[in-house]
């Protein structure tokens, strides 16, 4: 186990923040995101057999969240965060090399490990590292900037890939990408982390520190109240809006919009998720009572834009977007600020995992409704989870103020060793 060196009150957190916003838009900065589904096509898949690759990128990613999360609390975690785009540059490499059903097959598998490896440590790293510092209370700010770069970097990267294909095709966009996952890896190695062995970790050299560990992540979510909700509050707010967004390209095709045009409407929803994330500082200072208002006024926007399909729409669904963009960093800054133990990347993965298995059983419950309903019920339907996280929300400021005391006397006694009843 690691734990924190002396906090350096006042350090200047810019070592920490310019790799890691180099990482968030290099990680997303892939050309091949928006036309390695027409390389599948012109390979010779059919949409079941692309259906079963997602479905094969998710299991992986799935089943591999929650111990690459427990290896993260155990080794450092900015090697993670580099093995991460190169395992996932591999993939990227084999399917413009070698082009074929398996290839995409073993490229999605490596896309999914890639995902888990850096599922939790990223954000465990930056908050431990603010910690360090003394800053943790700029963790939503600097998680919101990297939210929006990551946003833009897919922007940037959906419209080079039209230039790119044009110039050197498949291998030209290939290429490109696994570039930009080596730019990823090496912005990871400068990451700073200061982690130092303490006591705990003499012990687990005679035992199995790994389970340990996943154990300690595990029992922390099962046993502390605030840490229990917070994970519940990121899946709430996470998974069905991560889901909607996958289809906006296809909501705009169905309400009329030239297909010329669907890159406009994408251009404003991205520019709504871009503020979101810029927002999440200041909204991070706000009282619950409001972040749950604003999470509701974010539900009736989205079903409102996705139902009314003009310009309008897209603003409202724009801001229904940045919203819960903006809400996702919040909740994960109340998840870290909840964390108590040494588990955090394993307790951050925990929450990854819920928001990627209730994401995924969403994909398929949408395809249902919409066959029946169309996609813009379907966009209004969907939003009306946000209205059960905004409940959730109400309610955890309401329990929240009860449990401050003991959680900060947690922290300290974690952070000092000494218990603060003694003084």
């Amino acid at each position: 186990m690691t734990t924190l060196n002396t906090r350096v009150s006042g350090t200047r957190a810019g070592r920490l923040t310019a790799p890691a916003y180099a990482y968030a838009f290099f990680e997303e900065f892939i050309l091949l995101y928006p036309v390695y589904a027409l390389l599948f096509t012109e390979t010779g898949l059919t949409v079941p057999q692309i259906s079963v690759l997602f479905v094969l990128w998710a299991l992986t990613s799935v089943t591999l969240t929650v111990p690459a999360g427990a290896l993260a609390d155990m080794i450092p975690r900015r090697y993670l965060l580099a093995a991460a785009p190169v395992v996932t540059g591999t993939g990227f490499a084999l399917w413009t090399l070698f082009p074929s059903p398996w290839i995409f097959a073993l490229g999605f598998v490596l896309w999914g490990a890639g995902g888990a490896l850096s599922s939790g440590a990223f954000e465990a790293l930056v908050y431990t590292e603010l910690e360090h510092r003394g800053l943790e209370d700029r963790y939503a700010r600097i998680m919101g900037v990297t939210r929006a770069l990551g946003v833009s970097a897919v922007g940037s990267a959906t419209l080079l890939a039209v230039p790119a294909m044009s110039q050197g095709g498949y291998p030209l966009v290939g290429a490109a990408s696994v570039a930009a996952c080596v730019l990823c890896a090496l912005a990871a190695l400068c990451l700073p982390e200061h982690r130092t062995r303490s006591a705990s970790d003499e012990d687990e050299e005679a035992g199995p520190g790994y389970r340990r560990t996943l154990l300690l992540g595990l029992a922390e979510v099962r046993d502390d109240r605030a840490v229990r909700a917070a994970v519940l509050l990121v899946i709430l707010v996470s998974a069905f809006w991560g889901s909607l967004d996958e289809y906006v390209p296809l909501l705009a095709e169905d309400s009329g919009v030239a297909t010329e045009d669907v890159p406009l409407v994408l251009m404003v929803v991205w520019i709504g998720v871009t503020l979101g994330g810029l927002l999440t500082g200041p909204a991070s200072r706000l009282p619950h009572p409001f972040l749950a208002a604003l999470l509701v006024l974010a539900a009736v926007a989205i079903a409102a834009g996705a139902l009314l399909t003009d310009p309008v729409g897209w603003v409202l669904l724009a801001f229904g977007f940045g919203v819960c963009q903006m809400m996702i960093v919040v909740s994960d800054a109340r998840l870290q600020d909840s964390i108590t133990g040494d588990s955090r990347a394993t307790v951050t993965s925990l929450a990854d995992l819920g928001t990627e298995g209730l994401g995924t059983s969403t994909y398929l419950v949408y395809a249902g409704v919409f066959t029946v309903l169309g996609h813009g019920a379907a966009f209004a339907l969907f939003a009306t989870p946000h209205l059960v996280a905004a409940l959730f929300l109400a309610r955890m400021g309401r329990s929240r103020s009860k449990d401050r005391a003991p959680a900060a006397s947690s922290k300290v006694t974690r952070r000092t060793g000494e218990d603060p009843k003694a003084s």
